[in-house]
């Protein structure tokens, strides 16, 4: 049974007559009575009464015709879904994003996003760098907004932001007095820092950044959420540095400044599959772009997206030099 001769039975159904029916799907009317008589033979049953002077549908074929009608609305439905998913406007999208993308970048992909593609169910998972590597290789998660360096092979990564670290103290310290501190200040502070762990590049940064400067960071706390390193130097434990994103983070007693030094540039990439073919991917990651983009702009910060190819290749040296930062 053919879609297309559910469309005569419907037509001629409307209509009631065979000429004016086969006008109105432009074809002779032949094979539409030929049509008609083969559905009729395949079901068993006859739809229409027909004489010389007119055409009424049978008991049987105003059964007929309402289901038939529904058929070809799910059928019409199941068409632009399918549609609509190609161009990426339906579906589920899974994406995984460190916490610290909470309160800067990932609100302003969301909202983006959601207002673009309304018919997208969107699967938010909090998850560090390991877990979402892990996530990838179990196909939990189609996208991910994390740090750089990205090593497996199988994902591919694109850097769409970069912000400097600044310096978050207490209020009443004495440098939150100057518009500007140098880092060889901060030599005999006590800090609050970031532990080195997997998939959390900022204690290597930071320390690297202190030895350049020509010391060694006096830690007193460590803490492995950014939010959580500002609470503990809004209570006064130490001085910390952080991502120029951590400024949205607005806790009492706590003051945030640039450094006069040049300091190592903060990441956020995109992650993804490269056999991944979807077009709701990819409409992500364009979204993501511009608000990469919008945000930067906003912030002040430098933003690399804009690069286009240059992006690329900054993220695959920041992978290279994050191995072996690593490794170290």
């Amino acid at each position: 049974m053919e879609l297309r001769t559910l469309r005569y039975f419907v037509v001629l159904a409307e209509e009631l007559h065979f000429g004016r029916a086969a006008h109105r799907l432009s074809i002779t009317q032949p094979p539409l009575s030929q049509a008609i008589q083969g559905l009729e033979r395949e079901l068993g049953v006859q739809l229409f009464e027909r004489t010389r002077r007119r055409v009424a549908l049978s008991h049987a074929g105003a059964a007929f015709l309402e289901e038939t009608r529904v058929v070809l609305a799910r059928t019409t439905r199941a068409v632009e879904m399918a549609r609509a998913a190609n161009r990426g406007e339906v579906g589920r999208l899974a994406i995984g994003y460190m916490s610290a993308t909470a309160y800067t970048l990932l609100p302003l992909v969301l909202r983006q996003f959601a207002g673009a593609f309304e018919g997208v169910k969107l699967d938010l998972r909090e998850l560090t760098l390991p877990q979402q590597f892990e996530a990838f290789r179990r196909g939990d998660i189609n996208v991910g907004l994390l740090r750089p360096p990205v090593t497996d092979a199988e994902l591919a990564c694109e850097v769409i932001l970069e912000e400097p670290l600044i310096l978050a103290l207490p209020a009443a310290h004495p440098l939150a007095r100057r518009g500007l501190v140098s880092a060889s200040e901060l030599a005999n502070e006590p800090f609050v820092m970031f532990p080195r762990v997997p998939g959390l590049i900022f204690h290597d940064l930071i320390l690297g950044f202190c030895f350049r400067a020509g010391f060694t960071p006096r830690v007193v706390q460590e803490a492995i959420q950014t939010h959580a390193v500002v609470g503990l130097v809004s209570a006064g434990i130490g001085v910390a540095l952080v991502p120029n994103s951590a400024r949205t983070i607005r806790l009492r007693g706590v003051t945030y400044r640039a450094l006069a030094d040049t300091t190592p540039a903060v990441q956020t990439a995109l992650a993804w599959r490269r056999s991944d073919p979807s077009p709701l991917v990819a409409a992500f990651l364009e979204t993501a772009r511009n608000a990469a983009r919008r945000f930067a702009a906003g912030h002040g910060r430098s933003d690399r997206s804009a690069r286009g190819p240059k992006v690329r290749r900054r993220a695959t040296e920041s992978q290279r030099n994050g191995a072996k930062a690593s490794r170290g």
